[in-house]
């Protein structure tokens, strides 16, 4: 008999673990019975409104009240004969357990570990939640063998590794992509691009300093820095740098988007610059879309780009390690063009999300 999945995410934020949270929900429904448990006040719910998904909402609540939430989740679970809790943000995990231990049906606890794992979990509390899962999915590899280093094994749940797939994009043509290009005020320029939420571990500033050194070699460059800000004092700080370098005109920032897929390729060069991204959903999208890709030589990335093969990695927090990279790419189109067709294959091979729901899909039914 198929087992009815609860999606669970109550993060505020809109970033690569809610839009897969998203993702993984709409592919389970389609496939199977599923519903979402979002954050009422987040900004994932636009992307639950006026769709046939099914969902419900809770109020992300101060850790002293969160058995208030677990109350309203068990009720949830109850009500809708939920067999399985699926979380993504590591925050809600107090209040599955919880709700797990109010409800009637004690559905089995199932985390996507997106984050990495940096000190031991062998306190009461931890024993206590970890005790009362079923099994964990890590994003990568490295994510798992921190989990195996972390979780002591007499408290462990099952851990299987479960990459993070990204959709197959619609490519637009040559005409709209120049078209694009020229409203952006591109024109022939050597573009780099990153995508990710405006704040200092994703890295902008270094794309910044790069695109200041490619100028001072006389390379027409310019940058477009995708995504949101966390915080906009943040923001502000960066434009103010940009414009007093005189680099206004050179570095865009283009804000959130709907479309990051069509934003990668009006790219020359996709940078992923992370101080030690868990995985780098963002660089399989870019890779997807055959736009060569750069990125910090640490965390996930190691696991997607063969640097030299299907795209080059760098050294982390190096602006002038990164700036060597792109020098060489705006010098030696057919190498970029090499990267580009080699990575989307890869990525395509892997990384493709119909794939890696289906896995989803299976795991969880073993449960």
């Amino acid at each position: 008999m198929a087992k009815k999945i609860l999606e669970l995410c109550l993060s505020p934020d809109l970033g690569g673990l809610e839009l897969y949270m998203m993702r993984a929900s709409r592919y389970l429904s389609d496939h199977g019975e599923c519903i979402s448990v979002i954050n009422g006040q987040g900004k994932l719910k636009s992307y639950y409104e006026n769709s046939v998904y099914r969902y419900f909402t809770l109020k992300r609540r101060k850790v002293f009240l969160s058995w208030l939430s677990a109350r309203h989740l068990a009720r949830i679970i109850d009500d809708e004969a939920v067999d399985i809790v699926h979380l993504h943000w590591t925050k809600d995990l107090p209040v599955a357990i919880m709700a797990k231990l109010i409800s009637k049906r004690k559905p089995r606890v199932v985390q996507s570990r997106h984050m990495t794992m940096t000190r031991f979990k062998d306190d009461i509390y931890h024993r206590f939640l970890y005790k009362n899962m079923e099994m964990i999915l890590a994003v990568t590899h490295q994510v798992k063998g921190q989990i195996e280093k972390f979780i002591p094994e007499k408290i462990r749940p099952k851990i299987e590794v479960l990459y993070i797939g990204a959709d197959q994009p619609v490519i637009i043509t040559e005409e709209e992509k120049k078209r694009r290009r020229e409203q952006l005020g591109l024109s022939d320029s050597f573009t780099v691009g990153i995508v990710g939420r405006i704040e200092p571990q994703k890295g902008q500033y270094l794309v910044i300093d790069a695109i200041e050194k490619l100028i001072l070699q006389g390379i027409d460059a310019r940058a477009l820095i995708v995504g949101h800000p966390m915080n906009e004092e943040y923001l502000a700080e960066l434009q103010s740098d940009v414009a007093a370098r005189g680099l206004s005109e050179r570095i865009l920032f283009t804000g959130f988007t709907r479309e990051a897929q069509v934003m990668m390729q009006l790219f020359d060069v996709m940078v992923l610059a992370t101080e030690n991204e868990t995985f780098g959903l963002v660089l399989i999208e870019a890779m997807m879309c055959g736009v060569c890709s750069v990125a910090s030589d640490s965390g996930g990335p190691l696991e997607i780009i063969d640097n030299g093969i299907n795209g080059l990695l760098f050294k982390t927090f190096d602006a002038e390690a990164l700036a060597d990279k792109l020098i060489r790419l705006y010098r030696d189109n057919s190498l970029r063009e090499q990267y580009a067709n080699a990575g989307k294959n890869k990525v395509l091979e892997m990384f493709e999300s119909q794939k890696q729901f289906e896995q989803l899909r299976l795991l969880l039914e073993q449960v």
